[in-house]
């Protein structure tokens, strides 16, 4: 009975590294769905992002202003959370806020970002994150454009960006 269950065992193995391969489903890498949370150790961040992303992004550093990426951009395309590649934010809603980082009047989706007081360097404002990972994007203040009245105050370094092709 041992003998006969065990063969049967790995006939079972066999058929299921096997058979996906042959019909042209072989295993893949998983994929998080976008409202699946992420959580990592640092050590697992620091080899998926640069020094300068993991300084911001999970350190809450700012990077300097007007020597960024994406500050004077006018593209038009959709910013990506540079850790998870949640969509945070689109093009239509960028503008020239004169401070020397992207500033967009509204995320891409409200529940794509997650905003929490801060009250670090002896001020109160309120930071902005990746609501799947978590991310330190920037903060937000109450002095942008109409129709929100916001200004969410991006690093650069906790974005990608998607061009939108022509």
């Amino acid at each position: 009975m041992g003998r006969i269950f065990s063969i049967a065992v790995l006939w079972g193995l066999a058929a299921g590294l096997i058979l996906p391969l042959w019909a042209g489903d072989a295993p893949r890498k998983k994929v998080f769905p976008m409202d699946e949370k992420i959580s990592a150790p640092d050590a697992e961040w620091r080899k998926k992002l640069t020094p300068e992303q993991f300084c911001v992004m999970r350190e809450k550093a700012t990077e300097r202003p007007f020597k960024n990426a994406y500050w004077n951009n006018h593209d038009t395309g959709e910013y990506l959370c540079g850790a998870c590649g949640l969509k945070l934010f689109r093009s239509d809603e960028k503008f020239d806020s004169g401070t020397g980082w992207p500033s967009f009047w509204k995320p891409a989706k409200d529940d794509h970002v997650e905003e929490k007081p801060d009250t670090e360097l002896g001020m109160t404002r309120t930071e902005v994150l990746c609501s799947r990972c978590g991310a330190h994007l920037g903060h937000v203040f109450d002095d942008g454009p109409k129709p929100t009245g916001l200004r969410y105050c991006i690093n650069s370094a906790s974005l990608k960006f998607n061009k939108k092709a022509n």
